[in-house]
């Protein structure tokens, strides 16, 4: 096991779309080694005492329209801007039902057409996330964001799709800690590509400061 600790939240028991069940298991799998994974849907684990066991937190938080707790959202902002590390997959960006946690995001989720094949294209080959990882293809949900304005993001991959080229995941600073959103991740297949699961650990180790 891994000498850090990183704290991944989802949902086991109110699955609307996504359930963790499965995932989180790829998380522990991906990350064994340098960093001992703890899965859970206790958001009562996002406060200042708990957190600071954490090297990284992963969010796979299903889409819900309520908000979480100011005091979780609180302490998950403080954590991340003191140096900690927030790794956000797929349908984590529903952490933006909290304002203020979408900002530290760097977008905003709108809406996604069907289901569809999808070519990922590196666009940041150098960063070390994107390290020995090349273009692939995925079936996957095309997520639309708003990126936000006067926000300073590293894109790591793009799609075409629309007749645009879109974001599929990005990285950047907050404060002295470190945010990645990687955009695939729908499903359990998802989890079987290559290059995502790659991205996956890379993006985590990078997130924690590992890398």
């Amino acid at each position: 096991m891994g000498e850090f600790k990183a704290l991944a939240l989802g949902s086991y028991t109110e699955v609307k779309y996504h359930p963790f069940a499965g995932v989180d298991r790829v998380f522990e799998e991906l990350l064994a080694g340098e960093l001992q994974v703890k899965s859970t849907e206790d958001y009562r684990l996002l406060s200042k005492d708990s957190l600071s066991d954490y090297k990284l937190v992963i969010a796979y938080t299903e889409f819900s329209d309520h908000k979480i707790a100011p005091e979780q959202s609180g302490s998950l902002l403080s954590y991340v801007a003191s140096g900690g590390g927030l790794l956000v997959v797929h349908n984590g960006i529903s952490l933006q039902r909290n304002q203020e946690l979408g900002v530290m995001l760097g977008a905003r989720f709108t809406h996604h057409p069907a289901y569809t094949s999808l070519h990922m294209t590196v666009s940041a080959a150098g960063h070390p996330i994107m390290e020995g990882i090349t273009d692939f293809v995925i079936e996957d949900e095309p997520y639309y964001f708003d990126m936000q304005p006067h926000f300073e993001t590293t894109i790591l991959a793009e799609y075409l799709h629309g007749g645009a080229m879109r974001a599929a995941a990005w990285c950047h600073a907050f404060g002295q800690g470190r945010v990645v959103y990687l955009m695939p991740g729908h499903h359990l297949p998802s989890f079987s590509v290559g290059p995502f699961r790659q991205m996956i650990r890379r993006g985590g180790l990078w997130a924690a400061g590992l890398l």
